[in-house]
């Protein structure tokens, strides 16, 4: 009975000890996470709505006018010091760009080899027009952001670099260096920014960032980067054309101004993962503890076990 105490005793040590030991690395590694996280300085505007003139009661005709201006003007102030490079982001909300259809409507074989740009059968409804097809064709192409953003800070105008925002594997492997745009935007209904026909798809970031198609309806995408420090209370005015529209489904609009860390951009998640497993961890190596001291297992009666009994006790 004493040998059998001493095991599962040793068990319970075992179990107690592997939950220690994860509270132990995870607590530091989420407290570490959230420290950089929090470092991480954010300037968001949603602009959506404010650069829609108070006159217009209906958003989407506004939207779909052409001969409405849609320059619109807004100022950022910067709330704490930000170091380069400050990377741009646009942000869209209730977009879905993980829908099946959606994401289906494109051909990668055409991206990649100038030779078959004919290859538009999975591109409905945006494969062909007048006969002859559409490169790159497809609903996520056609519909690719087409808002811009100029940016002056001290009466002097900030460079957005908007080279390597991509992935580097996306312009050597997914996208041709001998493709070129062809009738792209040219149909009755247009869907976003058009593509320079003289500019191979592999120099195109901007469409190589939007054909990574986003896993969740709200996300960001990189725009490009400011080289230039910016202090606190520095007030950025930005002068932004208003053209993509989402007030056709209720999406919303942000722009985001972000600085970086080692861990990159700002996310709390990752910390409080890892702050959450360890803590529990903690909880159940010292519930286990004082279980076992206030009331212990107690030990069965070995007389009860069947291979221990005799034949008349059956």
């Amino acid at each position: 009975m004493f040998e059998r105490l001493t095991v599962g005793f040793a068990y319970l040590m075992q179990v107690i000890s592997v939950f220690l030991l994860v509270g132990i690395i995870f607590v530091p590694i989420g407290l570490v996470s959230l420290m950089a996280s929090r470092k991480v300085v954010e300037v968001v505007d949603r602009y959506d709505d404010a650069c829609v003139p108070d006159n217009m009661t209906d958003k989407l005709a506004y939207i779909q006018n052409s001969t409405i201006p849609k320059t619109c003007t807004r100022t950022l102030k910067v709330p704490k010091d930000m170091n380069s490079p400050i990377f741009v982001y646009y942000q869209l909300d209730n977009f879905y760009q993980n829908h099946r259809r959606y994401v289906k409507s494109r051909s990668d074989t055409q991206l990649r080899d100038a030779n078959k740009a004919n290859d538009t059968s999975t591109c409905d409804p945006e494969g062909m027009i007048n006969g002859t097809a559409i490169v790159p064709c497809g609903l996520i192409a056609w519909s690719i952001f087409n808002d811009t953003y100029a940016f002056v800070h001290n009466s002097k105008t900030l460079t957005v670099n908007k080279s390597d925002i991509s992935w580097k594997s996306d312009r050597e492997h997914k996208f041709g260096s001998n493709v070129f745009p062809k009738n792209f935007q040219k149909g009755a209904l247009i869907g976003g920014k058009a593509l320079d026909p003289n500019l191979p798809l592999s120099k195109q970031e901007d469409l190589i960032v939007w054909m990574r198609t986003a896993a969740l309806p709200t996300f960001r995408k990189l725009y490009g980067r400011i080289l230039v420090d910016l202090k606190q209370n520095d007030t950025i005015t930005v002068t932004l054309e208003n053209n993509y529209n989402t007030y056709s489904f209720g999406g919303k609009k942000k722009l985001v101004l972000s600085t970086s860390t080692w861990l990159g951009g700002k996310n709390d998640f990752l910390g409080l993962a890892y702050l959450t497993v360890g803590a529990l961890c903690f909880f159940l190596a010292f519930t286990f503890t004082l279980l076992y001291l206030i009331k212990p297992r107690k030990l069965g009666d070995s007389n009860y076990l069947s291979w221990n009994r005799s034949p008349a006790g059956r």
